[in-house]
């Protein structure tokens, strides 16, 4: 007795189910096996403040279908997981609910702040883990790694202090971009630009002989407080008399010089620029290269310091616009000019980020950079899609020193002691060192390390780094890293020369690049729009295969996509089909036994859908490798709702019902076989649905250890291939042709097939049985001419064929004049209606411009069905 399927796939029943078996079985997880290769996969950790978005759904979709897919093909599969400790984000997090107690981290003090955090994380930690389980995530989660574990933070230690030691870590005053939201330093990758509307102000700064006025122009009049030398370029005539001079700051009345450097546009303005050497990336390496005073004018929360009496305290808007007032009464203010301009916010809360001469710790980039890309262009690593090396390739050749302190205390502590009785500095991994130099005890850097220290670390530290592990050995370097265009800047080439500089290897051998997932109207899913959309809701109502199928289907590697409910209902409806289609073949396997089919006995129709099938295996497995899972999936779909379920299936169902048919048991194990073969493809894209349909139809025990379909020579059957395309190409002309003349399926009639071509014919004489059940034909005729059939029969044209069907077997002439005649008469009328509006003077001259085009479009609409009409009644009057 053969198995069943209940008879209505209910996801919520048997995801969770599904889920726990696999877990229970440990599916996942992957031990160091030398008799096989390895495929790895690092997950991107998501941080332990986030909640399961589109975004993860979409990210961790790609990543389990390739890790499933090639867990199929015999590899030893790896997907490790983790979460990221999120410095900014978890902290914020934790302040936010200190602050609703009254309490801020200050007064709680660092460890009992730490604490906090900890226990924050134990809490709220794991959510997004439990989260990722619910898409079907085939991760193993035995080797869940988190970025402030134990082994983690060994490997930050080991590499900030390797780095140090070799001069590659530094620690000095530089110019940095300063979050006055967050309170801490950020790196160049945490900022993103944005259009804003602005001002340029025009200054004019007299000079300090009395001789007249120098003028410039500013986007940011609050900094000429710190001003310290006005700039021209040494080549400029205009100017050069000017050189050496000095001119009185207005508002401050401070003098400054005013120097020659190259870095002024003389095209630019006047060719004339404020210097701020505390304020701006550019004017700190002038006021480096003339030894310029630097000036702070604004505290860590971008606040006037108490040095300005006028202005300490105000906010930089507020004061920006006190300055304005002051340097108008002043008679500095020549004109106010509105003017666009890109301007760094922080990546986190988008606040406007200040540039800041700081203390803080960097790491030197020249050298790392260099193997990272050289990584890339000898094909060591690869990006997929090819064009996303281009902004790989230019922010490293364009890379600066990476500012990796943060004013923060969740996160992993510079492991930097100073000696405040002799000055020493040592890098160490004691916990209280003593100085060498006075034997003191000596106080910790009081910093955290960029979260994205931790995370460029990621693929070896997870894997046992520093120590030699047998799993370091064997599973890096990994293969593939799916993650997202937005953080090539912030983890892919950090992991790129972290890998190379650490293990002597790149990474990964693949990069497969995803977009964003974007609304039904193309905008980004964001909290302020209000258009996010819950995986977990999704998943609830359509389940997760649908959901997954969504996000796959339809989409090239790089491309954003576009999320459509109307999309996910059509995929939870192929579920449907499967489901139908697989409990159809479960009914009906008791009948015969299909367990030793001989190939050869199989009918053209069993040798058509095999060789499909096996062409089907070979390019979908094709296409997988090269990454384009958008495109595999689509063909798998096709064929699996087309080709099997809405042909082959109606092909078999007579053989099936007939107890004297001696080709059941071949229709049997072809429509199993092919089922099984197609669930397998399917499985990476659907693993749940396509593990219960496998369960109940195969005595093995999951489909996620089966072998991958591989393409076989003796199930390449294209001569039966070619008949069965024919038939199929005749009977969707028969069927077309009795759509359009609206011919109910009840209604039989005579089909001839006019052929000269031998080959042809012999095929339509095999096929006759499928124009019955597919095409509603009566009887079938093949023939070599048109002898006997009516003059007015229909014709369906394939190649070397004709096919032919009397019009009366089609429509009942009496009838069918009857009902045109009460349209005609019906259509009159209407038209008389239209016509008479429209010819009304007084309609025309009141009526809406909508309601008269309405009326016209009808005119139109019913004169043309009247034409129609009355060429059929012609016809049929004949």
């Amino acid at each position: 007795m053969s198995k069943e399927l209940e008879k209505n796939y209910n996801p919520s029943e048997i995801e969770g189910r599904l889920y726990d078996k696999w877990l229970e079985k440990k599916y996942f997880h992957a031990e160091v096996d030398r008799s096989k290769k390895p495929f790895t996969i690092v997950m991107p950790p998501p941080n332990i403040t986030g909640q399961l978005h589109m975004g993860h759904a979409f990210d961790n979709t790609l990543q389990d279908i390739l890790i499933r897919f090639k867990r199929m093909q015999g590899y030893n599969a790896l997907w490790v997981p983790g979460t990221d400790h999120a410095s900014i984000a978890t902290e914020v997090k934790v302040v936010e609910q200190l602050a609703k107690e009254g309490i801020t981290k200050e007064e709680l003090g660092r460890e009992k702040f730490l604490e906090r955090v900890w226990d924050w994380k134990r809490e709220y930690g794991g959510r997004i883990v439990s989260q990722l389980k619910k898409i079907g995530s085939s991760t193993d989660w035995d080797r869940e790694r988190f970025t402030m574990d134990e082994g983690c933070s060994k490997a930050v230690q080991e590499v900030f202090i390797n780095l140090y030691n070799k001069g590659q870590i530094y620690r000095g005053n530089r110019i940095i971009n300063w979050c006055p939201c967050c309170l801490t330093s950020i790196s160049d990758a945490e900022v993103e630009y944005e259009d804003q509307a602005g001002h340029f102000w025009h200054l004019r700064y007299p000079l300090s002989d009395g001789s007249g006025y120098i003028e410039m122009a500013t986007t940011r009049p609050e900094t000429m407080l710190g001003d310290t030398a006005v700039a021209v370029n040494p080549n400029d005539e205009r100017y050069k008399d000017y050189v050496g001079k000095t001119v009185v700051l207005p508002i401050v009345h401070r003098e400054i010089p005013i120097i020659a450097d190259d870095y002024v546009d003389m095209e630019f303005g006047t060719g004339v620029v404020k210097i701020t050497p505390a304020h701006d990336p550019n004017d700190f390496e002038v006021g480096l290269r003339h030894n310029l005073p630097v000036i702070n004018v604004l505290t860590e929360d971008a606040k006037i310091v108490d040095e300005y009496e006028t202005y300490a305290g105000m906010d930089r808007y507020e004061a920006r616009k006190a300055i304005v007032a002051d340097l108008e009464k002043e008679g500095a203010l020549v004109e106010i000019e509105d003017y666009s301009h890109n301007v760094g916010t922080c990546y986190r809360c988008h606040t406007t980020v200040e540039p800041r001469v700081s203390m803080q710790w960097f790491v030197k980039m020249e050298e790392l950079a260099k193997p990272a890309i050289d990584a890339v262009k000898n094909g060591e690593t690869k990006f997929v899609p090819e064009h996303f090396e281009k902004t790989y390739f230019h922010w490293l050749e364009n890379i600066k020193d990476w500012c990796i302190s943060r004013q923060l205390w969740w996160g992993h502590r510079i492991p930097a002691f100073y000696c405040d009785a002799c000055g020493e500095t040592v890098v160490t991994k004691e916990n209280e060192p003593v100085c060498p130099k006075c034997g003191k005890s000596m106080r910790q850097d009081p910093d955290t390390l960029d979260t994205w220290f931790s995370s460029a670390l990621w693929p070896f530290s997870t894997l046992g780094w520093p120590e030699k592990t047998e799993e370091l050995d064997y599973f890096y370097p990994t293969s593939t890293l799916v993650t997202g265009y937005d953080i090539i800047l912030f983890w892919v080439i950090r992991m790129m020369f972290s890998g190379i500089e650490n293990m002597g290897k790149a990474p990964f051998d693949t990069i497969l690049i995803h977009g964003l997932v974007r609304d039904s109207q193309g905008r980004k899913m964001s909290k302020s729009l209000g258009n996010g959309i819950d995986p977990l809701e999704v998943i609830e109502k359509y389940g997760a295969d649908a959901l997954r199928l969504t996000l796959v289907s339809g989409n090239a590697p790089g491309n954003d996509m576009r999320f459509y409910w109307e999309k996910v209902e059509a995929n939870r409806n192929f579920a449907n089909k499967i489901w139908n289609a697989s409990r159809f073949i479960l009914m009906n396997l008791d009948k015969a036994d299909e367990k030793d089919v001989d190939i050869t006995k199989l009918t053209d129709a069993d040798k058509w859908i095999v060789s499909k099938v096996n062409t089907l295996v070979r390019e979908v497995t094709d296409n997988m490798e090269n990454n384009d899972l958008g495109v595999a999936v689509a063909k798998i779909y096709d064929f699996i709702w087309e080709e099997f379920c809405d042909w082959y299936i109606e092909m078999v169902k007579p053989r099936l019902y007939n107890d004297e048919d001696e080709t059941k048991a071949a229709a049997l194990w072809t429509l199993k076989t092919v089922l099984i073969n197609s669930l397998k493809l399917l499985h990476p894209y659907m693993p749940f649905i396509t593990e219960e349909i496998f369960c109940n139809l195969s005595d093995e025990e999951s489909i996620m250890i089966s072998s991958w379909p591989e393409y076989k020579e003796e199930w390449n059957f294209a001569k039966e291939e070619k008949a069965v395309e024919t038939i199929k190409e005749a009977v969707r002309g028969i069927r077309n042709t009795r759509s359009g003349m609206n011919v109910p399926p009840s209604r039989k009639a005579n089909v001839y097939v006019v052929t000269t071509d031998a080959e042809v014919a012999d095929i339509f004489e095999e096929g006759k049985v499928f124009f019955t059940t597919l095409s509603y034909a009566a009887q079938v005729t093949i023939q070599a001419d048109k002898t006997g059939i009516a003059d007015d029969a229909v014709a369906v044209l394939i190649p070397k064929a004709s096919i032919y069907i009397p019009f009366a077997d089609l429509v009942d002439v009496e009838k069918e004049i009857e009902r045109l005649k009460n349209e005609e008469k019906k259509l009159e009328g209407e038209l008389k209606r239209v016509n008479g509006m429209l010819a009304n003077e007084k309609f025309v001259s009141k009526a809406p411009a909508a309601k008269i085009a309405e009326e016209k479009e009808k005119l139109e609409k019913y004169t043309t069905m009247m034409e129609q009409v009355k060429e059929r009644l012609a016809q049929l009057s004949k």
